[in-house]
């Protein structure tokens, strides 16, 4: 639910979460090479950061690397993984001097184990946090999720712990990498396509999209504040006749 609002009467929204696209065609446009793009777009994360703090929203997930990003040419995903070590290694001290809590999603046996340490080092540092939950959603595919989610309940049901009655749509979240948060009420996506590419599809399902043109390394505060006006506009019905929440 929003988490309160502004002097204008404007809610903020609880949870936000953005799929970061546009890093490529950014670089392209100006001659360079991807990796530059993914680095320009890990300065637009420090913005949106800091901006989700100011405005007051309590959750923001990332949609950092996807599983299908694994079939991009090796240099690229290479230069990722060393963009992403780089990233957890000289930001973990500030998000956790602002009150930022890390958490990551996603199919961390992809991931090497130098990035894994350095996960849970993050994520072990800034536990306690609450001025900001940032999610990073890493080698993270929603269908994936569902499915290993429906296998370990599928395991539970054959060994008679769970009986195929008690699976309602609350144990299916409790089961998921996104346990214990709250769903997203605004999802972002930059470059102007229009479309979830496999991102928190279960979460998402009563969410706002918003759809922008900016490519990611040109996001800023002002983007997002556009976003959540837009957000603020909608009347949230979930399935009823009339009422927002």
């Amino acid at each position: 639910m929003p988490t309160g609002g502004d002097s204008n009467g404007q809610s903020t929204p609880a949870h936000v979460a953005i799929i970061m696209d546009g890093n490529g065609r950014w670089a392209k446009a100006r001659g360079l090479p991807r990796i530059a793009g993914h680095r320009k777009g890990a300065e637009a994360v420090r913005r949106t950061v800091e901006a989700a703090i100011d405005l007051g929203v309590g959750t923001i997930t990332l949609f950092s690397f996807s599983s299908e990003n694994w079939a991009r040419p090796d240099s690229e995903v290479s230069d990722l993984m060393s963009l992403l070590r780089y990233y957890l290694r000289s930001e973990i001290a500030e998000l956790h001097k602002q009150g930022v809590r890390l958490r990551v999603i996603g199919d961390r046996g992809r991931l090497s184990s130098d990035i894994n340490q350095l996960i849970d080092t993050g994520e072990t540092t800034t536990a306690s946090n609450s001025t900001l939950t940032l999610i990073l959603a890493l080698s993270y595919g929603s269908r994936q999720e569902i499915v290993q989610t429906v296998r370990r309940l599928a395991v539970r049901v054959a060994e008679g712990n769970l009986k195929p009655g008690e699976i309602d749509e609350g144990l299916v979240s409790a089961s998921l990498f996104t346990a214990g948060l709250p769903d997203p009420d605004l999802v972002i996506r930059t470059s102007g396509e229009q479309r979830l590419s496999n991102f928190l599809l279960w979460q998402s399902a009563y969410a706002e999209l918003v759809f922008i043109d900016t490519l990611w390394p040109d996001f800023t505060r002002h983007d997002l504040e556009d976003a959540i006006k837009e957000y603020n506009r909608r009347e949230r019905r979930y399935g009823a006749s009339v009422g927002k929440r």
